[in-house]
């Protein structure tokens, strides 16, 4: 089992497609790292052996993956929402934050809410 920035990747994937289980790490930088290592992007990670699982880490470790980019992410929302720029309101009230519509989709960043029927008035 190959365990790199505290995540466990999956022993029967290639090796693009494991490293993409990092936080942090997509597609394109998972092939660099593998052409870095001078590692084929096709061999599957139980096939890596010591030397190309030290590669990798060392090429890991220079990119902010995992609990250091996602603190990083979390204080960048948390400056938007304290400085009240528009982005930071829309975070704030849980809307989408980049010009989307809301009035009939958005369900994702609204939730689901259910209608409340009008009460019938008593007349006495």
């Amino acid at each position: 089992m190959a365990r790199i920035a505290g995540i466990d990747l999956p022993k029967n994937k290639r090796g693009v497609i494991g490293l993409t289980y990092i936080y942090g790490i997509g597609k394109s930088n998972a092939k660099k790292i593998l052409s870095e290592s001078k590692i084929d992007e096709n061999i599957k990670v139980q096939d890596w052996d010591d030397d190309q699982l030290s590669l990798i880490r060392n090429a890991v470790n220079e990119i902010k993956v995992e609990g250091a980019l996602r603190s990083e992410v979390q204080l960048n929302i948390k400056r938007l929402m304290d400085i009240g720029c528009n982005r930071g309101i829309r975070h704030r009230a849980g809307l989408p934050l980049r010009g989307q519509r809301t009035k009939n989709n958005s369900r994702t960043r609204k939730g689901r809410r259910k209608t409340v029927a009008n009460k019938k008035k008593v007349t006495k």
